[in-house]
Order: structure tokens, then sequence, then C-alpha cells
């Protein structure tokens, strides 16, 4: 009990010094939390695009981005046609621009594709999709921001489209992409007779094995995962969360050095109190262990505030209407975790040189200390 009475009082003594290292952890760990868990929401809505009522994901073995990936026709009438498969959705991603928006996201998908079969459609029907090689639907969010409706003829790219539905998705990405059939977008995109993957749904989930060894010895340039492998092992995935770690680290690290200025300040300003204490029997433990819980309850309390702001702000994206489907905002506990514990570590390492100091004031010359 004396331990944290001895803190508060310590902490207490210098309210700003201690107010500004709690408020650097606290925005530390808010910055953290938000940018990976938006990240990592981001990621999750790309991974629901290739996972939308399928399985497993074949695309071209070694490419560094879908967009680049080649899927002949012949390899996706192929695997249609295997016993253990109950459909093979070919899908071709594709950048496409109009007037103010320079970037939009195309698909292209033949009828059977779940993205239509799911979508709720506010406008239009599915049955007269793909009958003419200028039809396109548009995703809600498109609709709005291309100012069209119904029936009308939107410019994309260099060609002119006629818009033929216009569908609600809960994926942002599909939410403000246009769909145009296959084989449009084919030609549009030069990608005759290919697609950028091949989403898959298996008969038996069982046969994920069989399938990915069929497909690796019958064509040796394409790759098959199932969902969970892809999610995990797709490079730009991999980057996005490595991006968002490290920036949500030096932010941390930025407030840990705050928290070593305050203890370094704390213990110079504290000298004749330290040797006062040492006199009465203090041990050189008891001493590190008081600078340790200084800094251990600073760290604690930036980063439940922290938590506090991350997650306020969090919830106040979902508020934005124009971030409606894009953003992800769910709050995983194991992140939440992960930065508790980081805001710890380091709050404690900065303490590391101030409690090493404190242990190797001696007594009878820190007493003549002015």
């Amino acid at each position: 009990m004396i331990y944290f009475k001895l803190i508060l009082t310590n902490l207490l003594r210098h309210r700003i010094r201690s107010l500004i290292s709690i408020a650097g952890i606290a925005f530390s760990v808010a910055a953290m939390l938000t940018i990976v868990t938006v990240l990592q929401g981001a990621v999750g809505m790309f991974s629901g695009i290739l996972s939308n009522d399928s399985e497993i994901i074949v695309f071209e073995r070694n490419v560094s981005d879908l967009f680049f990936s080649n899927v002949p026709a012949a390899a996706v009438r192929e695997i249609a046609s295997w016993p253990m498969v109950q459909h093979a959705d070919p899908v071709l991603f594709g950048i496409v621009s109009s007037a103010d928006h320079p970037i939009i996201t195309c698909f292209g998908i033949t009828t059977a594709d779940a993205r239509l079969r799911k979508a709720t459609w506010t406008k239009g029907d599915r049955s007269v999709f793909a009958q003419h090689a200028d039809d396109v639907v548009l995703g809600k969010r498109a609709a709005e921001f291309m100012s069209a409706t119904l029936g009308s003829s939107v410019q994309i790219g260099h060609g002119v489209f006629h818009v033929i539905g216009i569908i609600r998705t809960a994926n942002g990405f599909e939410d403000g992409g246009v769909f145009m059939p296959l084989t449009s977008a084919q030609n549009f995109f030069h990608k005759e007779d290919s697609s950028s993957v091949i989403t898959i749904k298996l008969v038996n989930k069982d046969d994920a094995s069989e399938f990915k060894r069929t497909v690796k010895v019958k064509f040796p340039n394409l790759v098959a995962l199932e969902d969970e492998e892809f999610t995990r092992t797709y490079s730009q995935f991999k980057i996005l969360k490595a991006t968002a770690w490290a920036v949500g680290g030096c932010g941390l690290l930025l407030g840990g050095l705050g928290v070593a200025n305050t203890m370094i300040m704390s213990v110079f300003t504290r000298i004749r109190e330290i040797a006062i204490l040492r006199v009465s029997g203090f041990s050189n433990s008891q001493i590190s262990a008081m600078i340790f819980g200084e800094s251990a309850l600073v760290s604690v309390l930036g980063a439940a505030v922290g938590l506090v702001i991350g997650t306020s702000f969090l919830f106040a994206l979902k508020l934005i209407p124009a971030l409606h489907g894009y953003v992800d905002v769910a709050i995983q506990p194991l992140v939440v975790l992960i930065v508790i514990v980081l805001a710890f570590l380091t709050g404690v390492a900065g303490a590391l040189y101030p409690a090493l100091y404190a242990m190797r004031i001696r007594a009878v010359e820190a007493l003549r200390f002015e």
C-alpha cells in the first residue's frame, strides 16, 4: 500500500508533466488502434469480394496483384467441369474512370455470379444482365457519385455504357463499383478469353486439398488457395497489415519517449528524497519498483484513455455517410489486447534508465545534493 501512495504522490506532485505523458501514450494507443482496425477492416472487405459464395480462389502464380493475374478461359471451363466443383465463377478486376472520379473498381462477371444473386436490386432486374455488350450494373454508391439512374448512359473510360440496374451491397468496394458482363470487360480491358481469378465452391469442403493438388498438376502456372490461406499469405494484405503495425509502433515509441523523459525528470528532481528513502531502509529493488510502478501507472492510464479515444473515433467513422460500406471498424479483442500490452511494455521500457540511475544514487552524496 505504501508503494501505491508514494507512486500517486510522486505523479500528483508534477501533474502537468504526468498528464502530458499520459496524453502521449493515449494518443499513441488511439492512433494504433484506429489505423490497425481500419486497415484490417479494409483487408477483410477485399477478402469478402473474393470469398463471395466461394471457398477457394484460383489465380495466376507469382503475380504481385490480382489486377495483373490472367486465368485462361480454357482453365475456367475445365475446372468448372470437375465433379468436385459445384460452381466456378470467373471474375475480371479492373480500374476504370469516369468524369470527376478517376478510380472506380470494375467487376467483369457472368450472369450466375453470386454478387448479382445476393445483392439487393433497388432498380432493374437481374434477368436482363449481359443481354447487350454495353450494359452495366452500378453499385448504389457508384450510381450516386456518377449521378446515374436506371436507363441512363454513363461515360466510363473511353466508352459509353447503358445502366440496366442499380444494386445495394454490404461491401463498400462492390457498392461503389461497376459490374460489366465478363465478355464486355475482357474487351474493355483488352484481356480477351481470360479473367483475373476463379472463385470456386466445392460440392464437399473436404475435397479442398484434392482440388488444390489437381490444379497444381494440371495448371502449373495457376495456384489455388482457400479463402483463409489467401487472406493470410497475399502480399498486398501483408504489406497493409505490416504498415498499420509499423505506424502504430512508431506512435507508441514516441509516447514511450515521453514517459522516459517524465521519469528521468522525476528522478533528477527527487534525488534527495530517494536518498532519504535509502537511509530509511529502502533497497535498490524497492527504489526501482517505485520508479517502474509510476511508469506502469502512467502507461495503464494512457492506454485506457487511448482506448476510449480510439473507440470513439472508430464509431464516429461509422456515422460518416461517405464511408458507409467502405470502412469496417469492428474492433477485434486480440488487437485491443496487443495494443494494451505494447503500451504497458513501452512505458516500462521508458522507466528502465531512470530506475537504473536511481539505483546508483549513493545516499551520503545525494543528501548534499542541491
